[in-house]
Protein backbone atom coordinates (compact mmCIF):
# COMPACT_ATOMS: atom_id res chain seq x y z
CA UNK A 1 0.00 0.00 0.00
CA UNK A 2 1.05 3.57 -0.63
CA UNK A 3 1.39 5.94 2.31
CA UNK A 4 0.61 9.60 2.82
CA UNK A 5 2.71 11.84 5.08
CA UNK A 6 1.83 15.03 6.93
CA UNK A 7 4.92 17.24 6.44
CA UNK A 8 4.10 19.27 9.55
CA UNK A 9 4.58 16.23 11.78
CA UNK A 10 6.45 13.75 9.61
CA UNK A 11 3.84 11.11 10.48
CA UNK A 12 2.90 8.68 7.70
CA UNK A 13 -0.36 6.77 7.33
CA UNK A 14 -1.43 3.96 5.07
CA UNK A 15 -3.88 4.56 2.22
CA UNK A 16 -5.98 2.15 0.19
CA UNK A 17 -3.89 2.92 -2.89
CA UNK A 18 -1.52 0.43 -4.48
CA UNK A 19 1.24 0.94 -7.03
CA UNK A 20 -0.15 0.37 -10.51
CA UNK A 21 1.08 -2.88 -12.03
CA UNK A 22 2.52 -3.08 -15.57
CA UNK A 23 -0.72 -4.76 -16.60
CA UNK A 24 -2.68 -1.91 -15.07
CA UNK A 25 -0.59 0.66 -16.92
CA UNK A 26 -1.20 -1.19 -20.17
CA UNK A 27 -4.96 -1.23 -19.64
CA UNK A 28 -5.12 2.48 -18.80
CA UNK A 29 -2.88 3.47 -21.72
CA UNK A 30 -4.97 1.35 -24.11
CA UNK A 31 -8.13 3.08 -22.91
CA UNK A 32 -6.47 6.43 -23.64
CA UNK A 33 -5.52 5.19 -27.08
CA UNK A 34 -9.12 4.17 -27.70
CA UNK A 35 -10.40 7.59 -26.64
CA UNK A 36 -7.98 9.58 -28.80
CA UNK A 37 -9.80 9.42 -32.14
CA UNK A 38 -13.23 10.09 -30.63
CA UNK A 39 -11.98 13.02 -28.56
CA UNK A 40 -10.46 14.62 -31.65
CA UNK A 41 -13.38 13.83 -33.96
CA UNK A 42 -15.99 15.37 -31.64
CA UNK A 43 -14.46 18.73 -32.40
CA UNK A 44 -13.43 21.84 -30.58
CA UNK A 45 -16.80 22.74 -29.10
CA UNK A 46 -17.02 19.41 -27.30
CA UNK A 47 -13.53 19.87 -25.86
CA UNK A 48 -14.46 23.38 -24.73
CA UNK A 49 -17.53 21.99 -22.98
CA UNK A 50 -15.36 19.36 -21.28
CA UNK A 51 -12.91 22.03 -20.09
CA UNK A 52 -15.79 24.13 -18.75
CA UNK A 53 -17.10 21.06 -16.90
CA UNK A 54 -13.62 20.48 -15.45
CA UNK A 55 -13.53 24.04 -14.13
CA UNK A 56 -16.97 23.68 -12.57
CA UNK A 57 -16.10 20.33 -10.99
CA UNK A 58 -13.00 21.81 -9.34
CA UNK A 59 -14.97 24.66 -7.80
CA UNK A 60 -17.71 22.30 -6.63
CA UNK A 61 -15.15 20.12 -4.80
CA UNK A 62 -12.88 22.95 -3.71
CA UNK A 63 -13.24 22.59 0.06
CA UNK A 64 -12.53 18.87 0.04
CA UNK A 65 -9.63 19.28 -2.37
CA UNK A 66 -8.02 22.01 -0.25
CA UNK A 67 -8.42 20.14 3.02
CA UNK A 68 -6.93 16.97 1.56
CA UNK A 69 -4.01 18.80 -0.05
CA UNK A 70 -3.23 20.77 3.09
CA UNK A 71 -2.82 17.55 5.09
CA UNK A 72 -0.37 16.21 2.50
CA UNK A 73 1.60 19.37 1.63
CA UNK A 74 1.44 21.75 4.59
CA UNK A 75 1.03 24.63 2.15
CA UNK A 76 -1.87 26.17 4.05
CA UNK A 77 -5.54 26.73 3.36
CA UNK A 78 -5.14 30.22 1.89
CA UNK A 79 -2.42 29.25 -0.58
CA UNK A 80 -4.25 26.08 -1.67
CA UNK A 81 -7.58 27.85 -2.01
CA UNK A 82 -5.95 30.30 -4.38
CA UNK A 83 -4.22 27.53 -6.28
CA UNK A 84 -7.41 25.52 -6.77
CA UNK A 85 -9.01 28.66 -8.14
CA UNK A 86 -6.11 28.99 -10.54
CA UNK A 87 -6.71 25.44 -11.77
CA UNK A 88 -10.37 26.20 -12.45
CA UNK A 89 -9.37 29.43 -14.21
CA UNK A 90 -6.88 27.56 -16.40
CA UNK A 91 -9.56 25.15 -17.56
CA UNK A 92 -11.93 28.02 -18.36
CA UNK A 93 -9.24 29.97 -20.20
CA UNK A 94 -8.38 26.97 -22.35
CA UNK A 95 -12.08 26.47 -23.10
CA UNK A 96 -12.17 30.03 -24.45
CA UNK A 97 -9.03 29.41 -26.49
CA UNK A 98 -10.40 26.19 -27.97
CA UNK A 99 -13.54 27.98 -29.10
CA UNK A 100 -11.52 30.88 -30.56
CA UNK A 101 -9.49 28.35 -32.54
CA UNK A 102 -6.48 30.31 -33.74
CA UNK A 103 -4.14 27.84 -31.99
CA UNK A 104 -4.74 25.24 -34.75
CA UNK A 105 -3.00 27.59 -37.24
CA UNK A 106 -5.33 26.75 -40.11
CA UNK A 107 -3.94 27.64 -43.53
CA UNK A 108 -5.31 27.08 -47.04
CA UNK A 109 -3.46 27.52 -50.33
CA UNK A 110 -5.81 26.87 -53.23
CA UNK A 111 -4.60 25.18 -56.37
CA UNK A 112 -3.45 27.60 -59.06
CA UNK A 113 -0.62 28.98 -61.07
CA UNK A 114 2.52 30.00 -59.20
CA UNK A 115 5.88 31.46 -60.27
CA UNK A 116 7.12 27.86 -60.24
CA UNK A 117 4.25 26.47 -62.31
CA UNK A 118 0.88 24.92 -61.44
CA UNK A 119 0.53 24.31 -57.70
CA UNK A 120 -1.68 21.76 -55.92
CA UNK A 121 -4.28 22.58 -53.29
CA UNK A 122 -2.60 22.37 -49.86
CA UNK A 123 -4.30 22.78 -46.49
CA UNK A 124 -2.59 22.59 -43.10
CA UNK A 125 -3.49 22.71 -39.41
CA UNK A 126 -2.37 21.38 -36.06
CA UNK A 127 -4.03 18.29 -34.58
CA UNK A 128 -3.63 16.21 -31.43
CA UNK A 129 -0.34 14.36 -31.06
CA UNK A 130 -2.16 11.52 -29.27
CA UNK A 131 -2.42 10.38 -25.64
CA UNK A 132 -0.23 12.35 -23.24
CA UNK A 133 1.45 11.28 -19.99
CA UNK A 134 1.56 14.02 -17.33
CA UNK A 135 3.89 13.99 -14.31
CA UNK A 136 2.78 16.50 -11.70
CA UNK A 137 4.97 18.40 -9.27
CA UNK A 138 5.13 18.23 -5.47
CA UNK A 139 4.93 21.98 -4.89
CA UNK A 140 1.73 22.62 -6.86
CA UNK A 141 -0.71 19.82 -5.98
CA UNK A 142 -3.37 21.43 -8.17
CA UNK A 143 -1.98 23.86 -10.76
CA UNK A 144 0.90 21.60 -11.88
CA UNK A 145 -0.57 18.21 -11.07
CA UNK A 146 -3.73 16.23 -11.85
CA UNK A 147 -5.72 19.46 -12.18
CA UNK A 148 -2.89 21.37 -13.79
CA UNK A 149 -1.91 23.21 -16.93
CA UNK A 150 -0.47 20.16 -18.66
CA UNK A 151 -3.84 18.43 -18.36
CA UNK A 152 -5.63 21.55 -19.61
CA UNK A 153 -3.21 21.82 -22.54
CA UNK A 154 -3.63 18.19 -23.54
CA UNK A 155 -7.43 18.24 -23.44
CA UNK A 156 -7.46 21.49 -25.42
CA UNK A 157 -5.34 19.76 -28.06
CA UNK A 158 -7.73 16.81 -28.15
CA UNK A 159 -5.36 14.46 -26.34
CA UNK A 160 -6.45 11.98 -23.65
CA UNK A 161 -4.36 12.26 -20.48
CA UNK A 162 -2.82 9.67 -18.18
CA UNK A 163 -1.45 11.31 -15.03
CA UNK A 164 1.22 9.80 -12.82
CA UNK A 165 0.17 10.66 -9.26
CA UNK A 166 2.84 12.39 -7.20
CA UNK A 167 4.10 10.34 -4.27
CA UNK A 168 3.96 13.34 -1.93
CA UNK A 169 0.22 13.82 -2.34
CA UNK A 170 -1.40 10.54 -3.44
CA UNK A 171 -4.76 11.22 -1.80
CA UNK A 172 -4.95 14.66 -3.37
CA UNK A 173 -4.13 13.09 -6.73
CA UNK A 174 -6.84 10.45 -6.29
CA UNK A 175 -9.47 13.01 -5.36
CA UNK A 176 -8.41 15.29 -8.20
CA UNK A 177 -8.74 12.42 -10.67
CA UNK A 178 -12.23 11.69 -9.36
CA UNK A 179 -13.11 15.35 -9.96
CA UNK A 180 -11.96 15.04 -13.58
CA UNK A 181 -13.94 11.86 -14.03
CA UNK A 182 -17.10 13.58 -12.81
CA UNK A 183 -16.54 16.29 -15.40
CA UNK A 184 -15.97 13.69 -18.12
CA UNK A 185 -19.16 11.85 -17.15
CA UNK A 186 -21.14 15.10 -17.11
CA UNK A 187 -20.47 15.72 -20.81
CA UNK A 188 -20.29 12.10 -21.96
CA UNK A 189 -16.56 12.02 -22.71
CA UNK A 190 -15.24 8.65 -23.94
CA UNK A 191 -13.77 6.17 -21.48
CA UNK A 192 -10.02 6.74 -21.30
CA UNK A 193 -10.18 10.53 -21.63
CA UNK A 194 -8.56 10.60 -18.18
CA UNK A 195 -6.43 7.98 -16.45
CA UNK A 196 -4.13 7.81 -13.45
CA UNK A 197 -1.29 5.55 -12.35
CA UNK A 198 0.56 5.30 -9.02
CA UNK A 199 4.19 4.52 -8.20
CA UNK A 200 7.57 5.28 -9.75
CA UNK A 201 7.75 2.05 -11.73
CA UNK A 202 4.33 2.75 -13.20
CA UNK A 203 5.58 6.15 -14.36
CA UNK A 204 8.49 4.54 -16.18
CA UNK A 205 6.20 1.95 -17.76
CA UNK A 206 3.84 4.72 -18.82
CA UNK A 207 6.38 6.68 -20.89
CA UNK A 208 7.53 3.44 -22.52
CA UNK A 209 4.01 2.43 -23.56
CA UNK A 210 3.42 2.61 -27.32
CA UNK A 211 0.03 4.29 -26.87
CA UNK A 212 1.63 7.35 -25.20
CA UNK A 213 2.77 9.95 -27.74
CA UNK A 214 4.17 12.75 -25.51
CA UNK A 215 4.96 13.49 -21.87
CA UNK A 216 4.82 16.63 -19.74
CA UNK A 217 6.95 16.77 -16.60
CA UNK A 218 7.67 19.17 -13.75
CA UNK A 219 10.34 18.08 -11.28
CA UNK A 220 14.00 17.37 -10.67
CA UNK A 221 16.75 16.83 -13.19
CA UNK A 222 17.37 13.36 -11.76
CA UNK A 223 13.80 12.18 -12.21
CA UNK A 224 13.67 13.72 -15.67
CA UNK A 225 16.86 11.90 -16.67
CA UNK A 226 15.39 8.57 -15.57
CA UNK A 227 12.25 9.15 -17.61
CA UNK A 228 14.21 10.32 -20.64
CA UNK A 229 16.34 7.18 -20.43
CA UNK A 230 13.17 5.08 -20.47
CA UNK A 231 11.81 7.01 -23.44
CA UNK A 232 15.06 6.45 -25.32
CA UNK A 233 14.48 2.69 -25.18
CA UNK A 234 11.32 3.05 -27.25
CA UNK A 235 11.45 2.17 -30.95
CA UNK A 236 9.61 5.48 -31.47
CA UNK A 237 10.99 8.04 -28.97
CA UNK A 238 8.40 10.64 -28.01
CA UNK A 239 8.74 14.32 -27.12
CA UNK A 240 9.40 14.88 -23.42
CA UNK A 241 8.61 18.38 -22.22
CA UNK A 242 10.36 18.93 -18.90
CA UNK A 243 10.48 21.86 -16.50
CA UNK A 244 13.57 21.05 -14.48
CA UNK A 245 15.86 23.43 -12.54
CA UNK A 246 16.12 27.20 -12.25
CA UNK A 247 18.13 29.66 -10.14
CA UNK A 248 16.26 32.81 -11.34
CA UNK A 249 18.88 35.56 -10.83
CA UNK A 250 17.72 39.02 -9.75
CA UNK A 251 19.80 42.16 -10.29
CA UNK A 252 19.45 45.38 -8.26
CA UNK A 253 20.91 48.37 -10.10
CA UNK A 254 22.87 51.06 -8.26
CA UNK A 255 20.06 53.55 -8.80
CA UNK A 256 17.36 51.17 -7.54
CA UNK A 257 19.44 50.31 -4.48
CA UNK A 258 19.79 54.00 -3.62
CA UNK A 259 16.17 54.92 -4.34
CA UNK A 260 14.18 52.08 -2.74
CA UNK A 261 16.47 49.70 -0.90
CA UNK A 262 14.06 48.91 1.96
CA UNK A 263 11.22 48.22 -0.47
CA UNK A 264 13.41 45.86 -2.51
CA UNK A 265 14.60 44.04 0.60
CA UNK A 266 11.01 43.50 1.74
CA UNK A 267 9.83 42.29 -1.67
CA UNK A 268 12.83 40.04 -2.12
CA UNK A 269 12.31 38.48 1.31
CA UNK A 270 8.66 37.76 0.51
CA UNK A 271 9.62 36.28 -2.85
CA UNK A 272 12.35 33.95 -1.61
CA UNK A 273 10.36 32.72 1.42
CA UNK A 274 6.88 32.53 -0.12
CA UNK A 275 5.46 28.97 -0.09
CA UNK A 276 8.58 28.10 1.94
CA UNK A 277 10.74 28.92 -1.06
CA UNK A 278 9.37 25.92 -2.94
CA UNK A 279 8.61 27.70 -6.20
CA UNK A 280 10.36 27.07 -9.50
CA UNK A 281 10.62 30.83 -10.04
CA UNK A 282 11.99 31.66 -6.58
CA UNK A 283 14.96 34.07 -6.89
CA UNK A 284 17.98 32.02 -5.81
CA UNK A 285 20.66 34.67 -6.43
CA UNK A 286 20.37 38.44 -5.93
CA UNK A 287 23.08 40.69 -7.38
CA UNK A 288 23.42 43.73 -5.09
CA UNK A 289 25.91 46.62 -5.33
CA UNK A 290 29.01 46.33 -3.15
CA UNK A 291 28.55 49.80 -1.67
CA UNK A 292 26.71 51.39 1.23
CA UNK A 293 23.33 51.36 -0.54
CA UNK A 294 23.74 47.66 -1.32
CA UNK A 295 24.82 46.97 2.24
CA UNK A 296 21.61 48.60 3.47
CA UNK A 297 19.60 46.13 1.37
CA UNK A 298 21.59 43.18 2.70
CA UNK A 299 21.20 44.41 6.29
CA UNK A 300 17.43 44.84 5.89
CA UNK A 301 17.14 41.42 4.25
CA UNK A 302 19.18 39.87 7.08
CA UNK A 303 16.98 41.52 9.72
CA UNK A 304 13.85 40.09 8.11
CA UNK A 305 15.44 36.66 7.80
CA UNK A 306 16.63 36.45 11.43
CA UNK A 307 13.14 36.85 12.85
CA UNK A 308 11.41 34.63 10.29
CA UNK A 309 9.90 31.44 11.74
CA UNK A 310 10.74 27.98 10.48
CA UNK A 311 8.75 26.88 7.44
CA UNK A 312 7.43 23.45 6.51
CA UNK A 313 8.86 21.76 3.41
CA UNK A 314 6.87 19.33 1.32
CA UNK A 315 8.62 16.08 2.14
CA UNK A 316 11.66 14.51 3.76
CA UNK A 317 13.62 14.36 0.52
CA UNK A 318 13.33 18.12 0.00
CA UNK A 319 14.19 18.72 3.66
CA UNK A 320 17.34 16.60 3.43
CA UNK A 321 18.31 18.20 0.12
CA UNK A 322 18.05 21.68 1.68
CA UNK A 323 20.77 20.87 4.19
CA UNK A 324 22.92 19.17 1.56
CA UNK A 325 22.74 22.10 -0.82
CA UNK A 326 23.43 24.68 1.87
CA UNK A 327 26.48 22.65 2.85
CA UNK A 328 27.74 22.57 -0.73
CA UNK A 329 27.19 26.31 -1.18
CA UNK A 330 29.10 27.22 1.97
CA UNK A 331 31.87 24.78 1.07
CA UNK A 332 32.14 26.51 -2.30
CA UNK A 333 32.67 29.91 -0.66
CA UNK A 334 29.28 31.36 0.23
CA UNK A 335 29.00 32.53 3.84
CA UNK A 336 25.88 32.47 5.99
CA UNK A 337 24.97 35.95 7.20
CA UNK A 338 21.48 35.31 8.59
CA UNK A 339 19.27 32.41 9.57
CA UNK A 340 15.70 32.39 10.78
CA UNK A 341 14.21 30.90 13.92
CA UNK A 342 14.34 27.11 14.16
CA UNK A 343 11.23 25.19 15.15
CA UNK A 344 10.85 24.81 18.93
CA UNK A 345 12.39 21.70 20.42
CA UNK A 346 8.97 20.47 21.53
CA UNK A 347 7.40 21.00 18.09
CA UNK A 348 6.29 17.98 16.01
CA UNK A 349 9.16 16.33 14.14
CA UNK A 350 8.11 17.49 10.70
CA UNK A 351 10.06 18.76 7.72
CA UNK A 352 10.62 22.36 8.81
CA UNK A 353 13.62 24.56 8.06
CA UNK A 354 14.65 28.11 8.96
CA UNK A 355 14.99 30.69 6.16
CA UNK A 356 18.66 31.22 5.30
CA UNK A 357 20.60 34.11 3.73
CA UNK A 358 24.05 33.52 2.21
CA UNK A 359 26.52 35.96 0.66
CA UNK A 360 29.29 35.77 -1.93
CA UNK A 361 31.10 37.97 -4.45
CA UNK A 362 29.86 38.31 -8.03
CA UNK A 363 33.44 38.27 -9.29
CA UNK A 364 33.95 34.69 -8.03
CA UNK A 365 30.38 33.42 -8.47
CA UNK A 366 30.12 30.26 -10.55
CA UNK A 367 27.85 27.23 -10.92
CA UNK A 368 29.15 25.70 -7.68
CA UNK A 369 27.29 28.44 -5.79
CA UNK A 370 24.46 28.79 -8.32
CA UNK A 371 22.62 25.58 -7.44
CA UNK A 372 18.84 25.59 -7.14
CA UNK A 373 17.76 25.06 -3.56
CA UNK A 374 14.12 24.14 -3.09
CA UNK A 375 13.34 25.97 0.10
CA UNK A 376 13.72 29.42 1.71
CA UNK A 377 17.36 30.09 0.85
CA UNK A 378 18.93 32.87 -1.22
CA UNK A 379 22.50 33.90 -2.08
CA UNK A 380 23.37 37.60 -2.30
CA UNK A 381 26.19 38.26 -4.78
CA UNK A 382 27.89 41.65 -4.27
CA UNK A 383 29.14 43.39 -7.42
CA UNK A 384 31.40 46.38 -8.02
CA UNK A 385 30.53 46.90 -11.69
CA UNK A 386 27.93 45.80 -14.22
CA UNK A 387 30.71 43.99 -16.06
CA UNK A 388 30.95 41.65 -13.06
CA UNK A 389 27.23 40.92 -13.36
CA UNK A 390 27.40 40.19 -17.09
CA UNK A 391 30.43 37.95 -16.63
CA UNK A 392 28.77 36.09 -13.75
CA UNK A 393 25.74 35.34 -15.93
CA UNK A 394 28.10 33.55 -18.27
CA UNK A 395 29.22 31.22 -15.46
CA UNK A 396 25.88 30.25 -13.92
CA UNK A 397 23.10 28.02 -15.28
CA UNK A 398 20.35 29.55 -17.41
CA UNK A 399 16.91 30.01 -15.90
CA UNK A 400 13.18 30.34 -16.28
CA UNK A 401 13.39 34.00 -15.25
CA UNK A 402 15.82 36.88 -14.83
CA UNK A 403 14.87 40.08 -13.02
CA UNK A 404 16.16 43.65 -13.08
CA UNK A 405 15.30 46.36 -10.56
CA UNK A 406 16.21 49.66 -12.19
CA UNK A 407 15.26 53.34 -12.12
CA UNK A 408 13.81 55.31 -15.04
CA UNK A 409 16.95 57.44 -15.28
CA UNK A 410 19.15 54.35 -15.77
CA UNK A 411 18.48 53.75 -19.46
CA UNK A 412 22.15 52.85 -19.86
CA UNK A 413 21.79 50.06 -17.30
CA UNK A 414 18.73 48.69 -19.11
CA UNK A 415 20.55 48.78 -22.43
CA UNK A 416 23.62 47.15 -20.91
CA UNK A 417 21.97 44.30 -19.01
CA UNK A 418 18.77 43.44 -20.91
CA UNK A 419 20.55 41.50 -23.69
CA UNK A 420 22.34 39.40 -21.06
CA UNK A 421 19.14 38.70 -19.14
CA UNK A 422 17.20 37.90 -22.31
CA UNK A 423 19.85 35.47 -23.50
CA UNK A 424 19.76 33.54 -20.23
CA UNK A 425 16.05 33.27 -19.38
CA UNK A 426 12.62 32.71 -20.85
CA UNK A 427 10.97 35.60 -18.97
CA UNK A 428 12.59 38.91 -18.07
CA UNK A 429 10.97 40.75 -15.14
CA UNK A 430 11.43 44.48 -14.52
CA UNK A 431 10.93 46.05 -11.07
CA UNK A 432 9.02 43.07 -9.73
CA UNK A 433 9.58 39.53 -8.55
CA UNK A 434 9.45 36.35 -10.63
CA UNK A 435 7.24 34.35 -8.28
CA UNK A 436 3.61 34.42 -9.31
CA UNK A 437 3.19 33.24 -12.90
CA UNK A 438 0.23 34.81 -14.66
CA UNK A 439 -1.91 32.37 -16.70
CA UNK A 440 -2.48 34.17 -19.99
CA UNK A 441 -1.93 34.08 -23.73
CA UNK A 442 1.36 36.01 -23.55
CA UNK A 443 3.02 34.00 -20.77
CA UNK A 444 6.32 32.19 -21.32
CA UNK A 445 7.07 29.72 -18.53
CA UNK A 446 10.09 27.97 -19.92
CA UNK A 447 13.69 28.81 -20.63
CA UNK A 448 17.07 27.59 -21.81
CA UNK A 449 18.58 24.39 -20.41
CA UNK A 450 18.63 23.38 -17.59
CA UNK A 451 15.45 25.26 -16.69
CA UNK A 452 13.60 23.30 -19.37
CA UNK A 453 14.43 21.01 -22.27
CA UNK A 454 11.90 22.71 -24.54
CA UNK A 455 11.35 25.98 -26.35
CA UNK A 456 7.67 25.88 -25.36
CA UNK A 457 5.90 27.29 -22.33
CA UNK A 458 4.17 25.09 -19.75
CA UNK A 459 1.88 27.91 -18.56
CA UNK A 460 -0.62 29.90 -20.60
CA UNK A 461 -2.60 29.18 -23.73
CA UNK A 462 0.36 28.52 -26.02
CA UNK A 463 1.32 25.56 -23.81
CA UNK A 464 -1.13 23.61 -25.97
CA UNK A 465 1.44 23.75 -28.80
CA UNK A 466 3.45 20.99 -27.09
CA UNK A 467 0.73 18.42 -27.69
CA UNK A 468 -0.10 19.26 -31.29
CA UNK A 469 1.43 18.13 -34.57
CA UNK A 470 0.98 19.57 -38.07
CA UNK A 471 -0.73 17.74 -40.92
CA UNK A 472 -1.07 18.98 -44.51
CA UNK A 473 -3.79 17.69 -46.85
CA UNK A 474 -2.98 17.93 -50.59
CA UNK A 475 -5.75 17.87 -53.21
CA UNK A 476 -8.01 16.31 -50.57
CA UNK A 477 -11.76 15.87 -51.14
CA UNK A 478 -13.85 17.96 -48.77
CA UNK A 479 -15.08 14.88 -46.91
CA UNK A 480 -11.48 14.10 -45.88
CA UNK A 481 -10.86 17.56 -44.43
CA UNK A 482 -11.43 18.78 -40.87
CA UNK A 483 -14.22 21.35 -40.83
CA UNK A 484 -11.68 24.09 -40.04
CA UNK A 485 -10.13 23.59 -43.49
CA UNK A 486 -13.28 23.49 -45.58
CA UNK A 487 -13.86 26.50 -47.81
CA UNK A 488 -17.22 27.51 -46.37
CA UNK A 489 -16.07 27.39 -42.72
CA UNK A 490 -15.49 30.80 -41.14
CA UNK A 491 -15.58 30.02 -37.42
CA UNK A 492 -11.88 30.60 -36.70
CA UNK A 493 -9.07 32.83 -38.01
CA UNK A 494 -7.42 31.27 -41.08
CA UNK A 495 -4.74 32.20 -43.57
CA UNK A 496 -6.19 31.70 -47.06
CA UNK A 497 -3.90 32.09 -50.06
CA UNK A 498 -1.50 34.02 -47.88
CA UNK A 499 -4.08 36.46 -46.52
CA UNK A 500 -5.20 36.35 -42.88
CA UNK A 501 -9.00 36.11 -42.54
CA UNK A 502 -10.54 36.68 -39.13
CA UNK A 503 -13.42 34.58 -37.88
CA UNK A 504 -16.64 35.54 -39.62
Amino acid sequence: MLTTTDPRTGVSAATDLKPTTPEGVDTIARWAEGAAHELQSRGREFRAQLLDAMAAAVLESRDELVTTADAETGLGIARLTGESGRSAFQFSLFAEAVREGSFVEAAIDHAGDTPLGPGPDVRRMLVSIGPVAVFGSSNFPFAFSVLGGDVASAIAAGSPVVVKAHGSHPLTSKLSYEVLQRAADAVGAPRGTFGIVYGQEAGVELVKHPAIKAAGFTGSLGAASALQKAIDTRPDPIPFFGELSSINPLVVSPGAAAARGDEIASGLFTSYTGSAGQLCTKPGIAFVPADATGQAIVDALADLTRVAPAQVLLNGRIRGSFDDIEGRLTAAGASQIARGVDAPADAPEGFSVAPTLLETQASTLDESIAEECFGPLIVVARYSSLDEVREAFGRIPQSLTATLHVEDAEADVVASLTPTLSANAGRVVFNGYPTGVRVTWAQQHGGPWPSTNSQHTSVGVTAVRRFLRPIAWQNAPEAALPEELRDAYTGIPRRVDGVLHLAG
